[in-house]
């Protein structure tokens, strides 16, 4: 009977570490040293900010572009015949577009002719070497349906053989052109063209956005075109892009048809996620790099915690609290420190996300896994800063602590 009130004294003499007394505990420290507590916490909110910002803006620059992936079309195709030796484009049969119009399953057929011979300048004033980069091309009324262009300014070529241009929009930029209309006019392969419109911008045909377009029967009639084209769009149905992509380059020219090349604009654009990727993870080492140099912070202000805390540790251990308490004070301390930066990391990600999507004008995307998988990343890497000082104050005995008091 005596056995038994003395192990229930013992029982209730023990030392008990309430959970709602560990937080005020295990913050005692931090709020004693707010400074050092930020600028530790500050590590782990750079590393959990750079990986939750790489995601949200990946994600959201992704988004934008398998958007205008879709509106653009997979279905596009482009026939060429590669470079001639003056550098254009080599020209392709006269019989290409109409022979191509017979295959199966296509929609629309554009085509398009370099004219190398040709230049187009703001005035007849500008050396003929100043070209800046843009070219002269002959094309058809079916040029703005198979590529999806408009014309906001203007109006698009009618098929006249009159000296009339419609400008990419990059050319127009380079020639400083933004009115339209009778009083516009560029010095185009020797004579004055009137600029009749200027398109969009064409993703998928960038060599349009920096052309100066003209009519077939105009380059026909005043710069000497010979009727073969150097470069087609064809504008498929969707389901069945690779079959008449295997058909294109015998149909365009059947001598030859190892001198055709066929592509599908979109590839390039598809190809720039896959960049994306591979530049995002340098971002998300940097990023690991500073959840390391985070934890690797943490763990020393933990360690010198410890050191400065020594008569803290022996007095409470004095009173009766055990080895396995003060460890999870201080392991407390420490995941408490890395929530708080992981917290403001989140919090800064985000920032950095939304402020991106708001300048590119993407909606915004940031993955579920980002904010938890930041939120996560940060208590390991708390757990793992404070594992080894929480030890270090759990074997501390009260004599040697209480020593240094």
């Amino acid at each position: 009977m005596n056995r038994a009130r003395t192990g229930g004294a013992a029982t209730a003499d023990r030392s008990v570490l309430r959970p709602r007394d560990l937080l005020p505990t295990s913050t005692l420290g931090l709020r004693s040293r707010r400074m050092r507590a930020v600028l530790s916490a500050l590590g782990i909110a750079i590393g959990i900010a750079s990986l939750v910002a790489v995601l949200g803006v990946t994600r959201s620059s992704q988004s934008a572009l398998l958007a205008q992936i879709d509106r653009l079309g997979t279905n596009l195709l482009t026939v060429a015949n590669g470079q001639g030796l003056s550098g254009g484009e080599a020209a392709l049969p006269a019989t290409a577009s109409p022979m191509i119009r017979q295959i199966r399953y296509v929609e629309s057929v554009a085509p398009t002719a370099q004219l190398t011979g040709a230049d187009v300048f703001r005035n007849d004033h500008v050396p003929a070497g100043q070209t800046g980069g843009l070219a002269v091309r002959a094309c058809d009324r079916t040029l703005p349906v198979t590529l999806g262009g408009t014309v906001p300014a203007g109006r698009f070529l009618d098929g006249g053989p009159y000296p009339v241009t419609v400008l990419g929009h990059d050319a127009a930029a380079t020639l400083g052109v933004t009115d339209v209309g009778p009083g516009s006019r560029v010095w185009l392969g020797g004579h004055w063209f009137t600029v009749a419109g200027i398109l969009r911008p064409l993703p998928l045909a960038p060599e349009i956005d920096r052309s100066a377009l003209v009519s077939f029967a105009a380059a026909a009639r005043l710069l000497g075109y010979d009727g073969h084209p150097s470069r087609i769009y064809v504008r498929t149905d969707p389901e069945h892009v690779p079959e008449v992509a295997g058909l294109l380059a015998a149909t365009a020219d059947p001598a030859q048809p190892y001198q055709v090349n066929v592509s599908r604009p979109s590839d390039a654009l598809t190809a720039r996620l896959a960049v994306k990727q591979a530049d995002n993870s340098l971002f998300l080492g940097l990023g690991g790099i500073a959840l390391l140099v985070g934890a690797i912070g943490i763990a020393n202000v933990m360690v010198i915690a410890v050191l400065e805390r020594r008569s803290e540790i022996g007095l409470r251990r004095a009173l009766g609290a055990t080895r396995a308490h003060i460890a999870a004070q201080f392991l407390a301390e420490s995941l408490v420190l890395s929530t708080l930066g992981g917290l403001a990391g989140l919090a800064i990600g985000v920032g950095v996300t939304a402020g991106m999507a708001y300048a590119h004008g993407w909606d915004m995307a940031v993955p579920a896994q980002a904010l938890w998988g930041g939120a996560g990343i940060a208590l390991v890497v708390g757990a793992i800063a404070g594992l080894y000082p929480a030890r270090r104050a759990a074997r501390l005995s009260p004599t040697d602590a209480l020593r240094t008091a």
